[in-house]
């Protein structure tokens, strides 16, 4: 698959995501969470895939590694964004000119974001619950 298909496919699930309420949100979140939690194991096990195949002496090698302490980290990070407000339709100014227009400034969907890192991949499950809370409220 190539970029463009990629990021059309992004772009298409980000438009099935505004369908999602408030709740939906913060139950993705969360099971997000509770699944990284019992999951750890494999999660563990994919990561020593990945480490194995580096020399623990490439300054990534420590950036690559999943500790038990940043997976417990990863989870509850993804738990206190759940319990954020939603970003989405709020109303940050208002003003009626004189002829009578209302003019608002209102917090609208921000679209598709890319992330590019290497050897980071709590970067991902860092991310993920700021960003899908910001995009799935704001699609």
């Amino acid at each position: 698959m190539n970029v463009k298909d990629m990021l059309r496919q992004a772009s298409d699930a980000a438009k099935q995501l505004i369908t999602l309420s408030d709740q939906t949100i913060i139950g993705i979140l969360k099971e997000t969470a509770q699944v990284l939690r019992t999951h750890t194991e494999e999660v563990h096990a994919a990561n020593r895939q990945d480490l194995e195949r580096m020399d623990p002496a490439n300054p990534k090698y420590d950036r690559l590694k999943l500790t038990e302490e940043r997976l417990q980290g990863i989870a509850a990070d993804m738990e206190n964004v759940s319990t954020l407000p939603s970003p989405l339709n709020k109303v940050l100014s208002e003003t009626t000119r004189p002829n009578g227009m209302v003019i608002r400034k209102v917090t609208v969907p921000f679209g598709v974001i890319g992330v590019i890192y290497e050897a980071r991949p709590n970067v991902t499950s860092m991310f993920f619950p700021y960003v899908s809370e910001a995009v799935m409220f704001a699609c």
